[in-house]
């Protein structure tokens, strides 16, 4: 209800009460945006004013590119551009011969790799020579700073460009995990680099909100959805601890397709928080500054708002400017890249605050070292059809030894040790186009995914199911024992009883003397699987990034090379044709 000091009557407060209450959540979520740009909504530029042509060319893994690439488009075409959007994985280097303006938004996944669907693109940039004498551009690179080849893809592009001649107009902007504030900037001052187009055109920062939302509830604004079933999906005498989760969706207005994800916002362990205050000589009632939030108490920020766990370069290079440290110079030093790659390997912030600042640190500076904590995906193992208004997970909780202590997973300890059933995880859906069922029902599909890498493929069987399409499908799943950890087994029989799974082949590594992976039994069934790939299959991959898809990758390679009676340099291009037309599909982490 509005308050008795606004500034309305006691006859209009009752009236717009009214009104206000008939509104459904995004009637009113629609109508806050509307009053607070004046009740003015911007028109379109005129089609004679839109001329000047800008290309935004992204590449993607998880969507994040697209998405920013499509709101840097409709801010542009507020300020009078006429800008279209690309995808890597449609033009080659070659291309930009014909570009004069340019902004590209790419990310970097694993250890600097490129996006699958750019990768093509990416070679020939780095490999072909071009004259691009006329281009104006500049570069939004997007990466996680917990990997040592932090935005790598975005800073090649940038660097490359620049020896080709082309001009960079505006300075290339990385992003961590929190993109949204740092794109936003980075996209205000491209665009006036450029120049002004339009009279009268916006120029302001561009706005990311959206006309009447599907759902109130985002990263920024999650849901809380109740925690209704956990189920412990390994048997006694395992080594692995592998969840799933059921959460309620209801009334929250999320939707999903299958491939996508779930975002969940984590808090760090009382234990863990309690180990880095211990660590730095404080005792968790000092006030210290959060962006967005103010002042908190630093034990309460500590837990629910910052990244202590995660130990990068760029956290060792503040460290190192508030103690400088002889030991941690050396190792920071350029020509120390191997020393500095073993001492990050299994520690965290609190392994740094013991070796280079013995005496501790005050909160304020503690905190300068941190970064936002960041939600984990997870990728969705329910179809929508088969479980309205609930979302599943698989999830294995991460526990390991380390530097003689223990350590977690944040997220995957989180919802295990934390969360019980009956009480809310905060999370919101994560759209993934780049992982999706054919459209025909009757395409057939090949499905890889050993451990947990086998949820959105538990999603893909349910969903065809439950649209009665015909189209085969064939899972290859593996882990180590067949008796305590061949997840969902009895689902995976019913589904084959019925028909919505085709074929399942397995591979349990521990079950033998020799180590047997799926990427063993693809090559064992190499004769079929090319005949269904020859027959239109689509070809999916989850789960590990560092070894088991470039195995499988591999692996897919030397089928098509052997089967086909291709050469080595045709079998790539057959799968690169697969990744072109969305044939070949990855969700690795």
């Amino acid at each position: 209800m509005l308050p008795e000091h606004s500034p309305f009557s006691p006859d209009q407060r009752q009236t717009i009460d009214r009104l206000i209450a008939s509104f459904s959540p995004a009637q009113r979520f629609w109508l806050g945006g509307f009053l607070s740009t004046g009740g003015v909504e911007v028109a379109a530029p005129s089609s004679s004013a839109n001329t000047v042509p800008l290309t935004i060319l992204y590449g993607s893994e998880s969507g994040n590119s697209e998405k920013l690439a499509d709101l840097s488009a409709k801010e542009a075409k507020k300020r009078g551009f006429k800008a279209s959007v690309k995808n890597m994985a449609d033009i080659t280097s070659a291309d930009l011969g014909k570009v004069e303006n340019l902004l590209i938004i790419v990310s970097t996944w694993g250890d600097g790799e490129p996006p699958d669907t750019a990768t093509s693109f990416y070679k020939g940039l780095m490999t072909d020579t071009l004259s691009l004498p006329k281009m104006r551009y500049s570069v939004c690179a997007l990466g996680d700073s917990s990997y040592a080849q932090f935005c790598k893809t975005g800073k090649d592009v940038d660097a490359r460009l620049e020896a080709f001649g082309a001009s960079r107009i505006a300075p290339r902007q990385d992003c961590d995990l929190d993109y949204e504030d740092l794109h936003r900037a980075w996209l205000d001052s491209a665009l006036n680099a450029f120049g002004p187009i339009q009279s009268g055109a916006s120029n302001t920062a561009p706005s990311y909100a959206q006309e009447a939302p599907a759902s109130l509830y985002d990263k920024k604004r999650p849901f809380p959805g109740e925690l209704t079933e956990r189920v412990l999906l390994n048997g006694k005498g395992t080594s692995k601890e592998t969840w799933h989760y059921e959460i309620s969706l209801e009334d929250s207005g999320l939707n999903y397709e299958p491939g996508d994800a779930l975002g969940v916002i984590p808090v760090n362990a009382p234990d863990i928080v309690a180990g880095l205050l211990k660590a730095s000589k404080l005792t968790g009632s000092e006030q210290v500054e959060v962006s967005g939030h103010g002042s908190k108490i630093l034990a309460d920020a500590l837990r629910e708002d910052f990244d202590i766990t995660a130990l990068t370069r760029p956290v060792l290079a503040k460290l190192q400017l508030l103690f400088k440290s002889k030991k941690l110079a050396e190792l920071l030093d350029e020509n120390s890249a191997a020393k500095l790659k073993d001492y990050l390997w299994g520690r965290w912030i609190v392994d740094a605050i013991k070796d280079f600042a013995p005496k501790g640190i005050s909160a304020t500076d503690l905190a300068s070292l941190l970064r936002k904590l960041p939600p984990r995906l997870y990728s969705i193992a329910s179809s929508p059809l088969a479980h309205p208004g609930e979302v599943h997970l698989t999830v294995a909780s991460v526990r390991y030894q380390s530097h003689g202590l223990a350590r977690k997973g944040v997220a995957s300890t989180y919802l295990s040790d934390l969360v019980s059933k009956g009480s809310t995880v905060p999370v919101y859906t994560h759209e993934n186009k780049n992982f999706r069922l054919p459209s025909a029902g009757e395409t057939p599909i090949i499905m890889v995914g050993p451990g947990t890498g086998v949820a959105p493929f538990r999603a893909f069987v349910e969903h065809r199911a439950e649209l009665g399409q015909a189209g085969k499908s064939w899972l290859f799943f593996g882990d180590q024992h067949y008796t305590y950890d061949f997840l969902y087994q009895l689902e995976w029989q019913e589904h084959l009883t019925s028909g919505a799974l085709t074929k399942l082949d397995v591979a349990f590594s521990r079950d033998q003397p020799e180590k047997v992976y799926v990427q063993h039994r693809i090559l064992d069934k190499a004769k079929e699987l090319y005949a269904w790939l020859e027959s239109g299959a689509h070809f999916y991959v989850c789960g590990d990034a560092s070894r088991m898809a470039n195995d499988v990758h591999e692996a897919l390679i030397t089928v098509i090379e052997n089967q086909g009676n291709k050469s080595r340099d045709a079998a790539e291009a057959y799968v690169e044709d697969l990744k072109k037309t969305k044939r070949y599909q990855r969700d690795v982490y």
